[in-house]
C-alpha cells in the first residue's frame, strides 16, 4: 500500500503530522510465490498465490492494533489477512525488479485476495500507473467523483465515543449505505476522493 493511503486509513490524512509519520517505518520488500493482478473495474490490486511470481511491496513496522483493525475494514471481505514471509530489499532495483538485492527474511502479515479470481484480470496492476492517474482518488484532490456519495472524512468520524461493538456495527451498516449510493466508485469504496466511506 502506498504510504499517502496507508497514513489516510490509519490517520484519516496522507498528510500525517510529523509526529504520526515517525511512528511508522517502511522497507522496500519481496514476497515469493504471489502475483499482483488488476481487479476488474478497479483502481486497486489483488495479490493471489502463484509460485514462480514475486510481488514487491512494503513492509510497514509500527502499526498498532487498532491499526491493522482500520486495515481490515479497509480491505473489506475480498481479501483475507495471512502470514506471510517476506525479503527485504537490502537495494531496490527498477520497477521490473531488475537490481534488487534481497537481504533479512522476515514474518509478516498481507491481504490475499478470497473473492472471486474471475473479478481478477490476467495483466498485471502497475503500481506505477496508480501512482500517476489513480492515487489522487484515493488520498483527496480529485475532480473525477462529483461528492454525491456519502463518503466521510475519516478523520472526523461521527462514531466516536460509542462501544467497540457498536461502533464496528454502526460503520458496516454505514458502509453499506454508502456503496449502495455510490455510481461507478473504481476505489470500490474505499477512497471516492480521499474519503473512507463509513469510516
Amino acid at each position: 500500500m502506498a504510504p499517502p493511503v496507508l497514513h489516510r486509513v490509519c490517520y484519516g490524512s496522507s498528510t500525517p503530522t510529523a509526529f504520526q509519520k515517525s511512528l511508522l517505518q517502511f522497507q522496500p520488500a519481496i514476497l515469493h510465490g504471489y502475483c499482483r493482478r488488476r481487479v476488474l473495474g478497479c483502481d486497486y490490486p489483488a495479490i493471489v498465490p502463484s509460485a514462480d511470481d514475486t510481488v514487491r511491496g512494503t513492509y510497514v513496522r509500527g502499526l498498532t492494533d487498532g491499526d491493522i483493525w482500520r486495515l481490515d475494514v479497509f480491505e473489506g471481505s475480498e481479501y483475507d489477512r495471512r502470514k506471510v514471509r517476506i525479503n527485504i530489499l537490502d537495494v531496490a532495483g527498477n520497477e521490473n525488479g531488475e537490481g534488487n538485492v534481497e537481504g533479512v527474511e522476515r514474518e509478516t502479515e498481507t491481504y490475499v485476495w478470497i473473492a472471486d479470481k474471475e473479478e481478477l484480470e490476467e495483466r498485471e496492476w502497475d503500481f506505477a500507473e496508480f501512482r500517476r492517474d489513480k492515487m489522487q482518488n484515493w488520498v483527496g484532490g480529485s475532480s473525477q467523483y462529483d461528492g454525491k456519495s456519502k463518503c466521510r472524512d475519516f478523520g472526523h468520524c461521527k462514531l466516536v465515543g460509542l462501544h467497540f461493538e457498536e461502533y464496528a456495527e454502526r460503520l458496516h451498516e454505514d458502509l453499506d449505505e454508502a456503496l449502495q449510493a455510490q455510481e461507478h466508485d473504481p476505489t470500490g469504496g474505499r477512497g471516492a476522493n480521499g474519503k473512507i466511506s463509513g469510516i
